[in-house]
């Protein structure tokens, strides 16, 4: 089952608002939202894809409890993007100032921000290139970060700011740099 794509434009323009309605009165489902307005209506994952998805998060969560820099979300937070997008990335890490900056009324909806660090982990119905190009979106957009795990090909993508992307080969393991300072990431539960 792939994602369903839905040009809204010129019939209707979902506010902020009204989209967040939306996503809250459909909880079963996951929407996106592009920055040009298109309703992405993504499938549930299957239960490999989403085991795989709370080892990744378990490891994450755990780190981010014991750090205390930041704080860690999972793949149902939606983040209102820079340039308008509204994603929600399999796992994302945000500093805990801008966390912290953020009202309560912020903090409760979908998050203005752009995370400082994003996942996606390929799942066997997404498309290759759509993924990369959500990655792209994420690190022009903020992101100093990414990963995308790549499980059939035994490949991740790491995309940073100002920097080719960097494509390694089966790697066991894969560190946080300087943003997530400290995190390394097993990746033998996520292969």
């Amino acid at each position: 089952m792939n994602a369903l794509t839905i040009n809204l434009k010129p019939v209707l323009e979902l506010t902020d608002e009204q989209f967040f309605n939306l996503c809250q009165a459909n909880r079963d489902l996951r929407f996106e939202r592009t920055a040009t307005g298109e309703l992405i209506i993504m499938p549930p994952t299957g239960g490999e894809t989403g085991n795989r998805n709370g080892r990744f998060n378990q490891q994450l969560f755990n780190w981010s409890d014991q750090d205390g820099t930041g704080i860690a979300f999972d793949s149902s937070t939606g983040f209102k993007l820079p340039n308008g997008a509204d994603r929600s990335p399999d796992a994302s890490w945000l500093r805990l100032e801008r966390w912290n900056a953020l009202t309560g009324e912020q903090q409760i909806k979908f998050i203005p921000l752009c995370p400082d660090f994003v996942v996606e982990l390929l799942s066997p119905s997404d498309s290759l290139k759509v993924a990369q190009e959500k990655m792209r979106e994420y690190i022009d957009n903020g992101v100093r970060l990414g990963w995308l795990i790549n499980r059939k090909s035994r490949q991740v993508e790491i995309y940073r700011q100002d920097q080719e992307v960097e494509v390694l080969e089966s790697p066991v393991t894969l560190s946080g740099e300087d943003v997530l300072q400290g995190f390394i990431l097993n990746l033998e539960p996520i292969w």
